[in-house]
């Protein structure tokens, strides 16, 4: 199964998670993913090109939360391959001015993904055509959908560096839905979850590795 679309999304930090998931309720959201674990792995070049083109090369393996065994992660397994990089430019001047504008609170990419049914194979052959992996990170993800919100997808995330939730679909829809939630324009962040690791690396003093969850003895 292959799939490519314009990804737009934005991030909304949650400091009140009991509170997020009553007012979840109260919308009637309806879940349509379950817990599940994911583990991603972003490959690139030993001179970081695709991170400087704006592209990412990422392999990504999830298990249900409730049947959750980590030390299988790294079995040849199914996974998924996602290549993301800079939105497609639009074809009239009337549409490269608003999607510079819109820029400015949305994050706006070129996605294109693959089901692959040997991800370690899918690896090995990426590192055959000089990629390596660069940062592997952990996180929880449950996806929700509003009622009479079209498109969207509200991805409840728990990572090792905070609770998040990630709005995709729609630039209207979005911001209906960050609405409803009780977020505003001001709270949108356009950050990688990378990106947020690093900077909770430096708030912290240490210095950036992989973002994983402690070890579960």
């Amino acid at each position: 199964m292959t799939t490519h679309r314009e990804e737009i999304e934005i991030k909304l930090h949650v400091s009140d998670i009991v509170g997020l998931r009553n007012r979840l309720n109260r919308l009637h959201a309806r879940k349509i993913s379950p817990h599940t674990y994911e583990f991603n792995t972003l490959y690139d070049t030993p001179r970081h090109d695709l991170r400087r083109r704006g592209q990412l090369i990422r392999i990504r393996i999830e298990r249900p939360a409730s049947k959750l065994e980590k030390e299988s992660t790294n079995e040849d397994t199914t996974g998924v391959l996602t290549y993301k990089g800079p939105s497609l430019p639009p074809r009239n001047a009337i549409n490269t001015a608003k999607r510079s504008k819109l820029r400015g609170q949305f994050k706006i990419k070129d996605e294109r993904e693959v089901s692959v049914t040997r991800a370690a194979e899918m690896a090995g052959i990426l590192r055959a055509l000089g990629l390596l992996p660069v940062f592997r990170y952990e996180k929880f993800r449950t996806t929700y959908a509003l009622p009479d919100v079209r498109g969207l997808k509200v991805e409840l995330d728990e990572t090792p560096v905070g609770i998040y939730v990630e709005l995709e679909g729609p630039i209207a829809s979005i911001n209906r839905g960050a609405r409803l939630l009780g977020y505003r324009c001001t709270d949108y962040m356009k950050d990688s979850y990378g990106s947020i690791y690093v900077a909770d690396c430096r708030r912290r003093g240490c210095k950036p590795g992989d973002m994983l969850f402690p070890p579960i003895k």
